[in-house]
């Protein structure tokens, strides 16, 4: 009697232990992890560089304490069972050839039964939460970005600028006034003035309505990678369109990715996403995360992060400078005039020969 007694102890104290061990792993899903730990169940995902991605992270990292956790303990006493309950060592203790069996222990199936609903009512909370504060459109943007993705480059344009950033001191609009009409036209009658209609709600086949068009435009080619200025510390918001098929808009360090969709509101698709800040500066690659053609691993860009100063001198060059190409903006603010980051990958379309690969060594 007295030993099922501290049998009965000590399942009910390991089962405690279970719960405590999972509820304190899923409470500390919005708190930083160790670094040690970080690096290791991280997986290799990079350090994140906005307030969205360090919460991600936070989560991704949680969820895999957790799972392990859980798996350690479940493995642990599948090995007791197999090594402790088995017939020799049955046959020494004198008892049966089949140790004590528990399907009917009610109690016991109970907290098995409760406790995998606890587990997955936790993991759904922080995962609302967590999503929730990446897409949350509350986030009072000082920036907003217009990003047009098209076979096989991009497009970026500075829709709006706060007053504490704008060069005149007050809040720069940056929309290209005449050609926003000229693609309003667009919606009825194809450019070459013929009627169209398509099955999106009747509108021409050539509707270019939905794409947005500023002054200050960023349009990468075959020969420039193109590279999106932004100020650090600063909430941010990006508006995505693609002009042809499926794009996706993706810098790792966001660990975040967005699809671009033409027609996004006329197709259901929420085109904006916002960012608290960018907390470091410098060069971040981006790259088109859809397959999306024949060139679509050549589909890069790159983040360039300034400080707010630097980003107004920037803005101040471009309104002054209409015609000079962005990598003359870069060179006065004193910032690399080409993308860095995407090395060794050449941009050229000419690559059925297979050489995409630049190797920057040769020539030293």
């Amino acid at each position: 009697m007295e030993q099922r007694k501290k049998r009965g102890f000590a399942r009910k104290a390991g089962l405690g232990g279970v719960m405590a061990l999972g509820g304190l792993a899923l409470a500390a899903c919005d708190v930083a992890p160790p670094e040690s730990v970080g690096r290791i169940i991280g997986m290799g995902w990079p350090t994140g560089i906005t307030p969205e991605a360090t919460a991600m992270y936070n989560f991704w990292v949680w969820v895999w304490v957790t799972a392990w956790i859980i798996g350690i303990i479940m493995w642990a006493l599948m090995l007791v069972a197999v090594f402790s309950w088995n017939a020799k060592k049955a046959e020494k203790r004198g008892e049966g050839e089949f140790p004590k069996q528990l399907q009917y222990n009610v109690p016991l199936e109970l907290v098995l039964t409760i406790m995998p609903i606890f587990i997955v009512m936790g993991l759904f909370f922080f995962t609302v939460q967590t999503q929730q504060k990446v897409t949350a459109l509350d986030k009072n943007p000082e920036v907003v970005v217009d990003v047009t993705a098209f076979q096989w480059n991009w497009k970026f344009g500075y829709q709006n600028v706060a007053a504490n950033l704008s060069p005149t001191g007050s809040e720069y609009n940056g929309v290209d006034e005449e050609r926003t009409a000229l693609a309003e036209a667009s919606k009825y009658d194809d450019p070459e003035l013929v009627k169209n209609p398509n099955p999106i709600h009747g509108m021409s086949k050539g509707d270019q309505s939905y794409l947005h068009f500023n002054q200050i435009e960023t349009v990468g080619t075959t020969d420039e990678i193109p590279v999106l200025v932004l100020p650090s510390n600063t909430p941010v918001e990006f508006q995505l369109a693609s002009g042809d098929v499926a794009h996706s808009f993706w810098i790792p360090e966001f660990l975040f990715k967005r699809d671009a969709y033409a027609h996004p509101e006329a197709n259901q698709q929420q085109r904006a996403f916002q960012i608290e800040a960018i907390e470091e500066e410098g060069a971040f690659v981006g790259r088109c995360a859809e397959m999306c053609g024949t060139y679509h691993a050549m589909m890069n860009f790159e983040l360039r992060v300034v400080s707010p100063e630097a980003f107004t001198q920037y803005i101040q060059f471009r309104m002054d400078n209409p015609d000079a190409p962005n990598s003359e903006a870069l060179a006065a603010i004193g910032e690399a005039p080409y993308a860095t980051t995407t090395h060794p990958f050449n941009s050229s379309r000419q690559t059925w020969d297979g050489e995409n690969y630049v190797d920057h060594n040769a020539n030293i």
